[in-house]
C-alpha cells in the first residue's frame, strides 16, 4: 500500500513554498523593473539603499562599500563590497545579499538586504584551559565582551583554539562550544579538554621496496628522539598537520621515481601503557614503476625537432623519472633561450591504452610568433647603494645589443649571490621587464639589496700532521682599496673602503707546531676585463724534525678566464721570499746543512687549471687538472720545477632518487725539479692528504736518519667511498695511497699503503667532513716513518 500524505502536511508545504515565492518577488522585483535579462552592468548607480538594517544605520553601512551613488556599478565591486561587510562580523552567516532594480531612467538602484546579529556577547567564558593564557586564546578567538554575538564565527573560535592545543602536541585536545552556537544566546563558553603532550617516539614504514626505510626517514619531516628509546623534552612532539606533510612529501618521492600510482596512509600506533607516546607507521602502496614508451616534442617551429633530441636524455624502454623529465624540460628551455627566444617548456605524461605501467612523455614547447631573436636592451640595476654598478655588470655576461641568452639570467643571479655581497634573505634578481610594446630588445631590471660584508671568524683545527691551530680571520668581501674617507660620515655608514668588488682578509694562525700570518687583496675583474689580480703577504714558521723554517714573502697573481669555456683558468704568478733554515741536528747531512741561514728567492711560475667537478667539498663527477712550470732564482741557486696534477671522481652507484652516490676517486701528481734545489723547496710526502700510513713527511730519502727530501715525486691515491647513513652524512672510504719520493727523476723504492676510514659532516661544524683513516703500509723504504692514524677536525664559526 502506498501510503497518502496526511492533509496536514500538505498545506504546511503550500504555505512553505507561498512564503518562498513571496519572499522572492520582493527580492527580486519591484515597480518599474526593466526585464529581468537586463544586466545592470555598466550603468550609473542611482542610489544604494540597506534593507532589513535595524542596529546598523545607512551611512555606517555604506561607509564599508565602494559601490556608491553615481559610480558606474560593477559586480566585482559589489563582490568586494559583500565580503567587506562580512568581514565586519555584523551580519549573520549569508546575511548580507545584493539585489538590483533598472529604473526607466536606465540608472541602476542597488538593494543591500542584511541580516544582523541582534544579540551581542555580554561574557566569554573559558572553561579547563590549563596551558593558554587569557591574552592568547583572545587573540585566537578574537571575541570580546560587547561584540556581535555571531554563532559561525563561535564555532570557527572552537576549532582554532583545537588546532592550536593540536599544533603544540596535545593530539587528543578537543573543544566545545557550550554557548554561543545559536542566535539567542548572549554567553560564549568553551569547555576545553587539553590532554597530555603527545611525543613522537618514531616513524616506520610498511610496503616500501623501491626505498628504504632509511632513506625515507631523510623525506619525511617527523623525526623522533634523538637517542633511540629515550623520551626527552626535546622530542618532537605529534602533530596530525605534520603528518599529513609526510603523506604529501612521501607520495611526491614516489612520484619522482616513476611510481605515479603511489598511495600513502597513516597509522598512529600508541606506546603501550602509555598514550602520551606514539608511533606513526606510514603504510606505502608503491603501485607499478611506469616506463617511458614513446618521446614525442610538441609546438616547436624556430627550432628543429632534431636538434632539441639531442639535449633530451628521457628515452623510450627507460623508467620514468620526474626529476630527469623536469632536466630535460630546463635543456629545452635553454637550448631555445640561448637563441634568444624566450620559450615555454612543459611536460605531460599520458598512459599508453593496453600497455599498463607505460606513459608516453610529450614536451610541449610554446615559442613567441616573431622569428627573430630577442636581444639586450637597457641594463636598470636598482638597490645598489654601495656597490659600484662595474661590479655588478661584471657578474651579468649581459650587454645591450647582444642576443638575449634567456638562461644567462638565472646564471647572473647565481653569479651576484655568489659574490657574497648582497642580501641572502632577500637575493639579487635578473629579469625581463615586462613591456606593452613588441620589440625585439628587451630591458633588464637588476635589482639587489646591500647587507653587511664584513666578517670575523674564529677557526680551530687538529690534525695528524701539523698538531693544533687556531685561526682569527677579518675579511671584506666588498673591499675597494681607492674608495677612502672623505667625512666622519663615510666612516658611520660604513662607505669607507667599500663597493669595489675586491676582497681583502688579514689573517693570524696561530698553532703547536707551526704559525701563519697573511693579508691578500684581491681584485676578480682587473679595470673590468676578466683577468684578476691578487696580492699578498704572509709570515711563516714551521718545526720539522730536521730543522726549522720561516718564511716572509710577497706574493702577485694574475689570472685569466677563459669566456668560451668558464672551467679553464690560466694564472702567472711571482714570489719574492726571505726563508730562514734554522735549529738543525748538529748531525745532520750537508744535504740539510748546506741550506742553513737565510736565502732570498724570487719564482716566476705560470699555470693552466681545468675544473669541471661537481662539488669543491664532495666531489661526485668532474675532474681537476692543473699544471704548471716555476723558475726559481737564489741567492746561490737557480731551480727549474714542474708539477701536474690530476683528479678523477667516478659515480658507480647511486640510488634510484640520486642520493647515496657510491663515488671512486683517482689522484696523481708530480713533481720534477732541478738536482740543486734547497732542502725547503724539495718534495716530501706522508700523512693526510699525501701518503696515508706514514707520518708527515716521513716518506723520502733520508740521510743520517733525516728526511732530506726529492727532486722528483709521484704520488698516487685510489679511494672508494660509500654512504653509511641515508642522509648522507656519514661515508665508509677504502683506500689505496702509492708513490714515491726520490733523490732523482728514477724509481726505485715504490710505496704502498691500504688502509680504510671516515668522513663525517656535522653542519654545527662547518662545511668541511671530519676525516679519520686508517692505513697499513704493504712496502716501504727502510728508513720510512709509519703511523697508522691520520685525521683532520676542523670547527668553524664566524660573525
Amino acid at each position: 500500500m502506498i501510503a497518502r500524505r496526511p492533509f496536514l502536511g500538505r498545506i504546511q508545504a503550500f504555505v512553505v513554498l507561498a512564503v518562498v515565492a513571496a519572499v522572492g518577488g520582493v527580492w527580486c522585483a519591484a515597480p518599474g523593473a526593466r526585464a529581468a535579462e537586463e544586466t545592470p552592468f555598466g550603468k550609473i548607480v542611482a542610489d544604494v539603499i540597506p534593507v532589513n538594517n535595524k542596529i546598523h544605520d545607512k551611512q555606517t553601512i555604506l561607509s564599508q562599500m565602494k559601490t556608491k551613488a553615481g559610480a558606474v556599478y560593477d559586480p566585482n565591486t559589489v563582490d568586494a563590497d559583500v565580503r567587506q561587510l562580512m568581514g565586519t562580523r555584523w551580519f549573520a552567516p549569508g546575511g548580507v545579499r545584493v539585489s538590483t532594480i533598472i529604473g526607466a531612467d536606465n540608472r541602476v538602484t542597488v538593494f543591500v538586504h542584511v541580516l544582523e546579529l541582534n544579540n551581542i556577547v555580554n561574557e566569554v567564558v573559558y572553561i579547563g584551559q590549563e596551558h593558554l593564557s587569557e591574552s592568547e586564546l583572545r587573540d585566537l578567538t578574537h571575541l570580546r565582551k560587547g561584540s556581535p554575538l555571531n554563532p559561525t564565527m563561535n564555532q570557527l573560535a572552537a576549532q582554532e583554539i583545537q588546532n592550536k592545543l593540536r599544533e603544540e602536541g596535545r593530539a587528543y585536545a578537543t573543544v566545545i562550544l557550550l554557548e554561543g552556537d545559536k542566535l539567542a544566546d548572549t554567553r560564549v563558553v568553551f569547555q576545553i579538554t587539553e590532554g597530555p603532550v603527545v611525543r613522537l617516539r618514531g616513524v616506520d614504514f610498511r610496503g616500501n621496496a623501491a626505498a628504504d626505510s632509511g632513506r625515507l626517514k631523510t623525506v619525511v619531516v617527523s623525526t623522533g628522539p634523538m637517542i633511540s628509546g629515550f623520551i626527552t623534552p626535546l622530542t618532537a612532539k605529534f602533530n596530525q598537520a605534520m603528518v599529513e606533510e609526510d603523506k604529501k612529501r612521501l607520495v611526491k618521492y614516489y612520484y619522482r621515481l616513476g611510481h605515479l600510482d603511489a598511495q600513502v596512509h597513516e597509522e598512529v600506533v600508541p606506546y603501550p601503557n602509555d598514550v602520551s607516546q606514539v608511533t606513526v607507521v606510514y603504510h606505502v602502496d608503491e603501485g607499478r614503476a611506469y616506463t617511458v614508451g614513446s618521446v614525442k616534442i610538441e609546438g616547436n617551429k624556430l627550432v628543429s625537432d632534431a636538434r632539441l633530441r639531442k639535449v633530451i636524455e628521457t628515452k623510450p624502454g627507460e623508467k620514468y623519472n620526474l626529476d630527469a623529465v623536469q632536466a630535460d624540460e630546463q635543456r629545452l628551455k635553454n637550448l631555445e633561450g640561448n637563441g634568444g627566444v624566450n620559450a615555454i617548456v612543459e611536460h605531460a605524461w599520458f598512459a599508453v591504452p593496453d600497455k599498463p605501467g607505460v606513459v608516453d612523455v610529450h614536451y610541449r614547447l610554446m615559442e613567441p610568433s616573431r622569428g627573430e631573436p630577442d636581444r639586450v636592451g637597457r641594463i636598470i640595476i636598482e638597490g645598489n647603494t654601495i656597490t659600484a654598478q662595474r661590479v655588478i655588470m661584471n657578474q651579468l655576461g649581459l650587454y645591450p645589443g647582444q642576443v638575449l641568452q634567456y638562461p644567462k639570467l638565472k646564471q647572473a643571479e647565481a653569479n651576484l649571490s655568489r659574490l657574497g655581497i648582497f642580501d641572502g634573505e632577500d637575493p639579487p634578481t635578473v629579469e625581463v621587464i615586462p613591456s606593452d610594446f613588441d620589440s625585439i630588445y628587451k630591458d633588464i631590471r637588476v635589482r639587489v639589496k646591500e647587507t653587511r660584508t664584513g666578517m670575523a671568524a674564529l677557526t680551530a683545527t687538529v690534525n695528524s700532521d701539523a698538531g693544533v691551530n687556531g685561526s682569527i680571520t677579518l675579511n671584506q668581501r666588498n673591499f675597494d682599496i681607492l674608495r677612502v674617507p672623505t667625512s666622519l660620515d663615510d666612516l658611520f655608514a660604513g662607505k669607507a673602503f667599500r663597493g669595489g668588488g675586491q676582497e681583502m682578509q688579514i689573517q693570524a694562525m696561530p698553532g703547536t707546531t707551526f704559525q701563519r700570518y697573511a693579508i691578500t687583496w684581491r681584485e676578480p675583474y682587473l679595470y673590468d676585463t676578466r683577468f684578476g689580480l691578487t696580492i699578498s703577504g704572509s709570515f711563516f714558521e714551521r718545526q720539522y724534525t730536521e730543522y726549522t723554517e720561516e718564511r716572509t714573502g710577497l706574493r702577485a697573481t694574475v689570472d685569466y678566464r677563459f669566456a668560451e669555456s668558464p672551467i679553464w683558468k690560466t694564472t702567472m704568478s711571482a714570489r719574492l721570499e726571505d726563508v730562514d733554515v734554522k735549529n738543525i741536528p748538529y748531525w745532520a747531512s750537508n744535504a740539510i746543512t748546506s741550506d742553513a741561514g737565510h736565502a732570498t728567492q724570487l719564482g716566476l711560475r705560470a699555470g693552466l687549471n681545468r675544473d669541471t667537478r661537481d662539488s669543491y667539498l664532495l666531489p661526485t663527477s668532474g675532474s681537476v687538472f692543473d699544471i704548471g712550470f716555476e723558475q726559481l732564482f737564489g741567492s746561490y741557486y737557480e731551480v727549474p720545477i714542474g708539477t701536474t696534477e690530476l683528479s678523477q671522481y667516478y659515480t658507480m652507484y647511486q640510488r634510484k632518487d640520486g642520493s647515496g652516490k657510491q663515488v671512486l676517486a683517482l689522484r696523481t701528481q708530480a713533481t720534477v725539479m732541478g738536482a740543486n734545489a734547497p732542502v725547503f723547496e724539495r718534495a716530501f710526502a706522508g700523512g693526510f692528504r699525501s701518503m696515508r700510513g706514514f707520518t708527515f713527511r716521513g716518506v723520502g730519502p733520508y740521510e743520517n736518519d733525516l728526511n732530506i727530501g726529492g727532486t722528483f715525486a709521484f704520488l698516487n691515491t685510489v679511494e672508494y667511498q660509500i654512504p653509511v647513513m641515508a642522509n648522507d652524512k656519514l661515508w665508509f672510504v677504502m683506500f689505496c695511497d702509492h708513490g714515491t719520493v726520490e733523490r732523482t727523476v728514477t724509481i726505485t723504492d715504490y710505496r704502498v699503503a691500504v688502509g680504510a676510514g671516515m668522513r663525517i659532516v656535522i653542519p654545527a661544524m662547518g662545511p668541511l667532513p671530519i676525516a679519520l683513516d686508517f692505513a697499513v703500509p704493504v712496502h716501504q723504504a727502510a728508513q720510512d716513518q709509519k703511523q697508522l692514524f691520520s685525521f683532520y677536525v676542523g670547527w668553524f664559526g664566524g660573525q
